[in-house]
Parts: C-alpha cells; structure tokens; sequence
C-alpha cells in the first residue's frame, strides 16, 4: 500500500507499507549531489555525507556504530552526482530507535574539527582505491571527456585538493545553502503503520526550518570527443557513449528495452559477439546514467591492450546497426527481462524505498511495478528503431579508454 504525506513544514513522505516482511528501510532524501558543486569545492556533498556520522550532541561515533550493530540493522549514507540520501534499515520492531537514531545523525550531528581532519584521510584512501579498480575510474574519466570538468563531469569523490581544503565552516554553509525542507524527501518501505511513522518524523523531523537556494543553471552539453589515458596496468578499459534522455523523458521506457537487448545481459547483442563468439573481453555491458536534464547512455569493456581497437570498431558497428538489424524477437525477449528483472530488483525493502524516493524526486508521483510493466509491454519496434536511429549517430559519440595504450591507438575511429 502507497501512502505519500506531508509533514507540517512541508517536507513529502512517501511511504509503501507491506505485511509480509519483518524489515522496514527509512531514507532522508536531500536533491544535492556532485554536480550542484563548484570545482573548488568538488567533493564537498560526499564529505559531508561522511561527516554527518561522526557524532551528535547525544551519540559518539562509536555510540552511533554500537547502537546499529545492537539492532542489527544497516546504518548508511550514499552520494550520487544529484542526490544524497541517508538511511537506516532494522526490524519492524526497532522502527522508533532506527527513526531517533537517523533524526539524530541528521538533525544534530556536530561534525567536530578533530573528526573532520580523519575523515580527509579516510576520503583520499576512498579516491586511491577508486584509481587503484580501473573498472571503476574509467567512468570517472568517461563523465570528465562526455561532460566537461564541471556539473556532472566532476568525481563524486572530489579531489585530492579540494578535500584537503575544507573546512567546518564550509560544511555548515552547504548545509544552509541546500539542506532546506524544500530539498528534502522522506521515504520508507516496509512493515510499519504510515499513522505510527507521521507521529515519529513529526516529532523529529517537524522543527526542521532550514533555507534552501534554488539551483539554475543550462542543462550540460554533451561532447563529442576520443581521450586515451596511458597507465601501466595489465588491462586496458574503454567507455563509448552517446547523448540521451533525461530522467523523466516519456521515451525512458523505451530506451531500456534498447538498453537491455544492446547489453543489458548475458543473451545481448554486444555480450555475445564480443565475448561469446570472439572471446575478446571477459565483462562488456551497456548502461544508462540519466538525470533531470540530460542522459548518457553507455557500454564499458575490459579488453587486452592488442585488442582495444578492434572491440571498440565492433561495439560501435553494433550501435550503428541497431536501426536497420532489430527483430521483433529481440524486442519481446528484452521486454521478458527487463520486466523480470525489475521485479526481482523490488523484493528487497531497501530497493523499495529508493525506487518511491527517485519516482517523488523526479516526478512527484507514484509509479506502480504494474505501470512500469505497462508501459514497457507499449514499447513497439518503430518505437525503438527511430530513437536509435535519433541518439545513435558517429558524429555525437564520445570515447574514453584507459590502460597500457599508446596515445594515438584509437586515432581516426570517429
């Protein structure tokens, strides 16, 4: 059962309450992520994130790890490049003490000065192991050639540089600048009485007064661009991507079902020709990262540095080809999977409370798994065959690979 309310100062709950579980997973949704950061204070909304655990005017950290551990539960935050979300997970009879104890974090962390110096430390360990997995950072360095160095081209993590020059001061001004009750949404899914939980935020969550600064601001321009960065590891990686759709595109749906049969798993296109029938990579799929104004959508494969060209002429002849190859099998066995793989991706609560957050945040309203299913199931082959026929052109595709190459191995590709 969907239920959305609103507290007396205005902040949305959403809430999705269900009998036959004994968990339930309450999220602070705040619409402030690395893109809303200038690059000098990039990195500062995961910062922060991190902060927000080191203790309160009643908890020290260690009192906040022991507390959680105690119930069981699950006590976490995450940062995207346009969110940041708090949240606590625990049995439907711990419910109260998981809403005290992420009010507290939320409400009355301190983020004392001492903490704040470890947790520089802790952050650039976090960024070393990111640029030590280049699986992991050639996203990184693909959002920087399709987006700039600003807006939704910046790490999450930040830099180095950055990090080391914030301070208290600067956390408390992110704070007054973007964790106003208009930015704010509240979600849980799980077993509890919507009734009970009203009664819990209100009494946590009511006094919460703090501005916002609306944001403004062109959507970013995606660029058409081939960058090769040499480092000696012992496998090269490459993204190739194209502009798409934003989040709340009424094409979205069928943009996944091209999603998943291009390389969306193990019976796609781009999974089986390059490695099943050429052996040329062990992980290839496509993906798509899409936000309130733009989209990208994109394939990664980890591949030897002998083969780096050839894969990426494959996965770009696949893209090219899309428009005049789909088959109305394709089509339905991509509409099977992503339907089945929706539903399988809801069972968890936590899952749950992230998908009515995201639906309230982009589009002030409930979208049922049986809407979805719809919706999916309307999606026609001209449908598909026009749109990648509209998003997939040589001229706008953009390409980043990273590894044991020289500068110009992927000269002239475009």
């Amino acid at each position: 059962m969907f239920v959305k309310e609103y507290l007396e100062n205005g902040i949305p709950v959403v809430m999705e309450s269900f009998k036959n579980v004994r968990s339930v997973a309450l999220g602070i949704w705040v619409k402030v992520g690395s893109r809303y950061e200038t690059p000098a204070e990039s990195g500062i909304s995961h910062f922060l994130e991190h902060m927000f655990f080191k203790g309160t005017r009643r908890r020290s950290p260690k009192d906040i790890a022991v507390e959680i551990d105690t119930m069981g539960g699950d006590l976490n935050a995450f940062t995207s490049r346009e969110n940041t979300a708090f949240y606590v997970k625990v049995l439907d009879e711990y419910l109260e003490k998981g809403v005290d104890l992420l009010s507290d974090i939320f409400v009355h962390s301190t983020f004392p000065e001492d903490e704040l110096a470890k947790e520089k430390k802790i952050i650039k360990e976090e960024i070393k192991m990111v640029e030590d997995t280049p699986d992991d950072y050639i996203h990184d360095l693909f959002n920087q050639t399709v987006w700039g160095h600003e807006g939704l081209g910046q790490p999450i993590l930040g830099r180095r540089d950055t990090i080391a020059s914030f301070t208290r001061d600067d956390l408390m001004r992110h704070i007054g600048k973007y964790y106003g009750t208009r930015d704010i949404i509240i979600s849980c899914a799980g077993k509890f009485q919507p009734a009970r939980l009203l009664e819990l935020l209100r009494e946590h969550f009511g006094r919460l007064r703090r501005g916002s600064e609306p944001r403004k601001g062109l959507p970013p321009e995606f660029r058409h661009d081939v960058k090769v960065y040499s480092k000696d590891i012992s496998e090269a990686h490459i993204c190739i991507g194209a502009p798409s759709l934003a989040q709340t595109s009424e094409e979205r749906y069928a943009l996944f079902v091209l999603n998943t049969l291009l390389g969306g798993g193990v019976s796609s296109r781009l999974f089986q020709e390059i490695r099943e029938n050429r052996g040329l990579a062990y992980s290839v799929y496509s993906y798509t990262s899409m936000y309130a104004d733009a989209g990208l959508w994109g394939i990664y494969a980890g591949v030897s540095k002998k083969r780096i060209r050839e894969v990426a002429e494959v996965i770009i002849q696949e893209m090219l080809s899309l428009k005049d190859t789909l088959t109305e099998e394709e089509l339905d066995k991509a509409k099977r999977h992503l339907k089945g793989n929706m539903i399988l991706g809801l069972e968890s609560t936590n899952s749950r409370m992230n998908n009515i957050a995201r639906q309230e945040i982009y589009f002030g309203r409930y979208i049922s798994p049986d809407e979805i299913s719809r919706a999916v199931e309307t999606v026609s082959l001209k449908q598909l065959k026009e749109l990648s026929e509209r998003l997939i052109m040589k001229k706008s595709l953009s390409i980043t690979a990273y590894g044991p190459l020289q500068k110009d191995v992927l000269d002239g590709i475009l």
